[in-house]
């Protein structure tokens, strides 16, 4: 690992540090992203730099931009999407710049972060299959019991769409899931 890929992971980590919501008695931002990061070396070990650091950064300082701030509903719900994504990319901008990265390196980890291409882009994709593992592996089953099962299996789907044909046969080798979650992956 780069000394500046040290630097950049380690002041996201300062950042998620400060994060005032508390998950298994540390501060949510920071486990998800450590968590982010072991998933990404299981899936994809020769992950690029860029890569790397979205996905530390993938949810750098959420806590920022509270949903309550936005209006309720779908709508609600995808413009507080898309305004975290846009404050994720330039924070992370900021911190690689600090560390010494490029306009290219930044760019692409911008991208990334904004899910800019895709199902296009190889390593938006990737970052995107890190994120639904992380799902699935951490946050799905305290998920699924607060909701009813046509809510969570609409989930399912809505996640494995978005995943790569890979990562969605590689949930069936990993995951034990009921046969009407498991068909979502078969697509």
């Amino acid at each position: 690992m780069t000394e500046r890929l040290q630097n950049v992971l380690a002041a996201i980590d300062a950042a998620n540090s400060a994060d005032p919501r508390q998950d298994e008695g540390r501060p949510e931002a920071l486990l998800y992203g450590e968590r982010m990061s072991a998933e990404l070396d299981r899936l994809f070990p020769d992950a690029s730099e860029p890569l790397r650091i979205a996905a530390r950064g993938q949810h750098v300082e959420r806590w920022k931009l509270a949903r309550d701030t936005y209006p309720e509903g779908r709508a609600g719900y995808l413009a507080w999407r898309r305004a975290q994504a846009v404050h994720h990319a330039e924070r992370i901008s900021a911190l690689m710049q600090d560390a010494g990265y490029g306009a290219e390196d930044i760019e692409a980890t911008g991208r990334m972060l904004r899910k800019e291409g895709i199902k296009r882009d190889p390593q938006v994709q990737a970052l995107e299959d890190v994120i639904c593992f992380v799902f699935l592996r951490w946050y799905f089953a305290p998920f699924a019991v607060k909701h009813s099962p046509d809510k969570v299996l609409d989930i399912v789907v809505k996640t494995a769409r978005k995943m790569s044909a890979g990562a969605r046969n590689r949930v069936l080798d990993e995951f034990d899931l009921p046969e009407d979650l498991a068909a979502a992956f078969r697509i």
